[in-house]
């Protein structure tokens, strides 16, 4: 599967297909069970090339398991861990959130995703069959491109919110948020990984823009009659 859309940026990394499966591919990049990872480290290897598994088990952090679907946040860890800590409980506090009152209320917006199968794969598009069915494309992009992918967001529709960023970790911004997009009848693309915890991850002028997989397909569609071949495009992407 090729994407007129990276093609049209110029874009430098594969864009990456999150698909969920009951069958493990051969030779995926997974983390050890019980082992500490990003995913959002593994998202950036899928661009470059390869493929990757999570099961449950092997998501990484708690975080990774939410952002990944796998799980919902419980209280009484995740509340301090974002904020202030809880150091007689050794709760470390990453201060993200200015105290544990307001990390519920951010935690208690995030959407529920039920996956339906064992895994879920990331895998370079043009590595994608024709008998898989993606749930989500993410776009590595520096700031050239990442103003077209906004920008194309909208160009089909009236509204001018097309494009949403959220404040949230990498993976939940990237997968579980847009994801969740495909429920509903006009659904957004999302800009990604302003997480401070991920972006150490990933090349520092990179971000992503991430299209749930109806608003793919969709958006593939316009290309060509878009901005996105004509000469202002061309000469700033060209620069």
């Amino acid at each position: 599967m090729e994407s007129k859309i990276a093609a049209a940026i110029k874009s430098k990394y594969s864009p990456v297909a999150v698909l969920w499966s009951n069958e493990k591919p051969a030779g995926a990049i997974q983390f050890k069970e019980g082992k500490w990872g990003c995913v959002a480290s593994v998202l950036f290897k899928a661009a470059q090339g390869h493929t990757a598994v999570f099961d449950e088990k092997t998501t990484g952090c708690r975080g990774g398991a939410v952002g990944l679907g796998f799980q919902s946040f419980e209280p009484g860890y995740i509340e301090y861990f974002l904020s202030t800590g809880l150091p007689e409980r050794n709760i470390p506090g990453e201060f993200h959130r200015k105290n544990p009152e307001m990390a519920r209320g951010f935690t208690a917006q995030l959407p529920k995703v039920q996956i339906p199968t064992n895994y879920v794969v990331f895998k370079p598009l043009n590595q994608v069959g024709e008998d898989e069915h993606p749930q989500a494309v993410i776009f590595f992009v520096n700031p050239d491109q990442l103003s077209a992918c906004v920008m194309f967001a909208n160009y089909d529709r009236p509204t001018k919110d097309n494009a949403i960023l959220y404040s949230a970790a990498g993976c939940h911004q990237t997968i579980l948020e847009t994801i969740a997009q495909n429920s509903l009848d006009n659904p957004k693309a999302i800009v990604g990984l302003t997480d401070i915890s991920a972006r150490r991850f990933i090349d520092k002028d990179l971000l992503t823009f991430s299209l749930p997989y109806k608003r793919f397909v969709e958006l593939e569609a316009e290309v060509e009659e878009s901005f996105l071949t004509k000469e202002e495009w061309l000469k700033l992407r060209d620069r």
